[in-house]
């Protein structure tokens, strides 16, 4: 049965493998007679070979290829190659067609035809090999397919680059290639004739106003039109057509150095430093991601640079456009205007053409050539704003005169002003300082009763405690010893009606005591005496318990209830220590243990209310820090211990809470200091108790660090001492 299932799961999933491949196999591209090139897009195939271990030998029996799932695919900078597969079907009138892949940064790039006898190489080339040994005089990769009217060919694409690809490839005839190269080289020529003509201009105002301005925004442009027209692949067609070597770096490295460039004009032009303070570091550091993307390109990462670029490109321009807007509206300072619309010129190009490579818009002329016209754009608007500030700083400069001639005039008549007014203002101070000394006396006295009504509500709220451990504890013994009368009183009832059986045979005659007797032995299996009497005692010893329970709450709040004796008397530490503890019992998480080392005699001369109080605050903090722990353990202690020091005893309470920090060791005693949520804690509780301990004389230290708990030392006399008596 098992082999049976098997058997069936394989076929089932060869069925879904041939269904998917069938319902998603690529249909031969048809082409016809055209004007247009032909968009290849989804009619490939794809296999992303990072081991490069296909070769045009085996790659035809390769089956790793999947469907291409968008009309331009896109892929990161990968290791090894990229395989390409498509089937043409000439309907043409003619038998000349060229395969235009229109993206230049492609290091190697191998065309092939599939025949009979295997795959034919059709054309190889690629920046990595000098463009004059290249069959080709477009910056783009274009092949000639020989496929006569009717015929069917299939073809192959090998791909290798250390750069991102792209593959918007496309069928033309010989008319549409001419057209569109045409149109390529005039939008290149256009876009490199206006951005040098801005970029002279520029330089001739620099030298001629000598401002920074200018220099870096020549420097932009030229970084700029460098990046453009490497993206284009005519920098390697016509700057450094025979050292292939620098496409390796050229495109990152140069949009690195115009996005630095770009970054640095805007912290001159919009004076970030002055107008957003704020923004300026990230401007910084944006610029040292660029550089760091840099190194990454100069390191053979052209993936990590590739990727960050992207990340700090978008962010640097967005973060561009707000702070202009930010500066033009906010700040009114009008070049931010003109270079809010040529950021946002600029920003809608690049996002139109990215757009159109992740496909979402259509692929054509103007989504092609839309970043040039957006850059021209920004180069075109900035220059005007460049032109403009020199009017601005010129009327600044105007105004400035006139601001200081006016404020010399304004200076004389308030020199003469302010002798007089000065005399009247140090009358006014005199008895502004009068009643200042009048208000800060009634505030201080205020501060004092403040304070005394503090501390009365820090021992409410200590009473408060003990309130509630009364009421908790009291409540269940009592609780126990009332449910405990009711079976009671049942139970004596039918001892009650056994007695009264037994009774009525003194007046019952000899004849019927027998069956009086059945009677009675029936009663007493009714009632199961042996169970009664068991369950009387059980219930009588319940009671006991109960009553010795609340016995000892009542001892322990006598102990307790010392809070405001101001009586020096003999007094035992332990007995504090438990009082309290059965007080706290209610507050006391299961997973608490109680841990006890009394290695002293704990009697001592002190106040025993105040220091009753001294235990319940440290017990009440120590378990709090336990409950605040996020991962509790199986078992968290509490531990207790007395040492004998000769005229002093040492009392160390310590728990295996959340600790403290060095910081917070030091103001714990602090009044008011608080590690607890607003209306949790008023912050005097350990303030009190370290008054209470200097009050005895003693000395009160803190061990503790975070997540190892706290230890509270106590040293007291066992006798006061005079000081604390007076």
């Amino acid at each position: 049965m098992k082999n049976n299932a098997r058997i069936y799961r394989f076929l089932f999933c060869c069925l879904v493998t041939l269904f998917v491949n069938v319902v998603y196999a690529q249909e031969p591209l048809v082409v016809k007679d055209m004007d247009k090139p032909l968009l290849v897009g989804r009619s490939m195939w794809l296999l992303s070979d990072s081991s490069s271990r296909y070769t045009e030998k085996n790659i035809t029996t390769a089956t790793g290829f999947t469907a291409a799932v968008s009309r331009i695919p896109i892929y990161p900078v990968v290791k090894g190659a990229i395989w390409a597969k498509f089937t043409l079907i000439n309907q043409t009138s003619g038998h000349a067609l060229y395969l235009d892949l229109q993206y230049s940064n492609i290091s190697q790039i191998s065309f092939y035809h599939q025949t009979d006898s295997g795959l034919v190489l059709l054309q190889h080339s690629g920046n990595s090999m000098a463009f004059e040994k290249q069959k080709q005089v477009s910056p783009y990769f274009v092949c000639n397919v020989p496929l006569f009217k009717g015929d069917t060919g299939t073809y192959y694409i090998r791909i290798e680059s250390k750069h991102q690809v792209l593959l918007p490839l496309f069928v033309e005839s010989r008319i549409a290639l001419d057209a569109s190269t045409g149109l390529l080289d005039l939008v290149i020529g256009l876009y490199s004739g206006i951005i040098l003509a801005i970029f002279l201009y520029n330089f001739f105002l620099f030298f001629s106003t000598r401002d920074t301005s200018y220099l870096v925004y020549v420097l932009y442009l030229f970084f700029l039109g460098i990046a453009q027209v490497t993206l284009a692949g005519f920098a390697f067609k016509y700057i450094w057509p025979g050292t292939p070597q620098l496409n390796e770096y050229a495109l990152p490295v140069s949009s690195a150095l115009a996005g630095m460039a770009g970054i640095t004009f805007a912290i001159y032009f919009l004076r970030t430093k002055h107008y957003t303070p704020r923004v300026n570091p990230l401007l910084f550091l944006l610029i040292a991601a660029y550089v760091l993307s840099i190194i990454f390109s100069f390191t053979g990462r052209n993936d990590l640079s590739y990727n960050l670029l992207n990340v700090v490109s978008l962010a640097g321009g967005l973060t561009l456009l707000g702070v202009s807007g930010y500066i033009a509206v906010k700040k009114k300072y009008k070049p931010g205007y003109f270079y809010f619309l040529a950021w946002a010129a600029f920003l809608g190009g690049m996002v139109t053409f990215v757009l159109r490579n992740l496909n979402i818009l259509p692929y054509n002329n103007f989504t092609t050539y839309v970043l040039y016209v957006g850059s021209s754009i920004e180069g075109i608007l900035l220059s005007i704003a460049l032109a403009d500030k020199i009017n601005i700083l010129r009327k600044e400069k105007e105004i400035s005169q006139a601001l200081a001639l006016k404020a010399s005039q304004e200076n004389e008549k308030l020199v003469r002003d302010q002798n007089v007014l000065l005399e009247k203002k140090v009358q006014e101070r005199t008895e502004e300082l009068q009643t200042t000394n009048t208000n800060l006396s009634n505030t201080l006295q205020e501060l004092k009763d403040t304070q005394t009504q503090l501390v009365e509500a820090e021992k409410m709220a200590s009473l408060g405690q003990l309130t509630a451990g009364i009421a908790h504890e009291i409540n269940n013994p009592i609780n126990f010893v009332k449910s405990n009368i009711k079976p009671l009183q049942l139970d004596i009832n039918d001892l009650m009606e056994l007695i009264d059986a037994y009774g009525q045979l003194h007046a019952a005659p000899e004849t019927e005591i027998p069956g009086k007797l059945q009677q009675i032995d029936k009663l007493k299996k009714q009632i199961d005496l042996g169970f009664v009497k068991d369950e009387i005692g059980s219930l009588v010893k319940g009671i006991q318990e109960g009553a010795e329970r609340t016995a000892e709450i009542v001892q322990g709040l006598r102990n307790f209830s010392r809070l405001d004796e101001s009586e020096v008397k003999k007094a035992d530490v332990h007995e504090g220590l438990e009082s309290t503890l059965l007080l706290l019992k209610n507050n006391l998480p299961a997973n608490i243990r109680i841990i006890r080392h009394f290695g002293a005699n704990g009697e001592i001369e002190c106040f025993p209310g105040k220091l009753n109080q001294v235990f319940m605050n440290i017990l009440s903090n120590g378990i709090q820090a336990i409950k605040m722990k996020e991962q509790q353990g199986e078992e968290e202690t509490l531990t207790l211990t007395t040492i004998d020091l000769g005229d002093r005893i040492g009392i160390h309470i310590k728990d295996s809470g959340i600790g403290m920090t060095e910081e917070v060791k030091q103001k714990i005693f602090d009044p008011f200091f608080t590690t607890k949520d607003v209306g949790e804690g008023t912050g005097l509780g350990l303030s009190i108790v370290y008054k209470i301990i200097q009050k005895h004389g003693g000395k009160i230290e803190v061990i503790s660090a975070p997540g190892q708990g706290a230890e509270f030392v106590l040293t007291l006399y066992k006798t006061l001492p005079e000081t604390a008596l007076s």
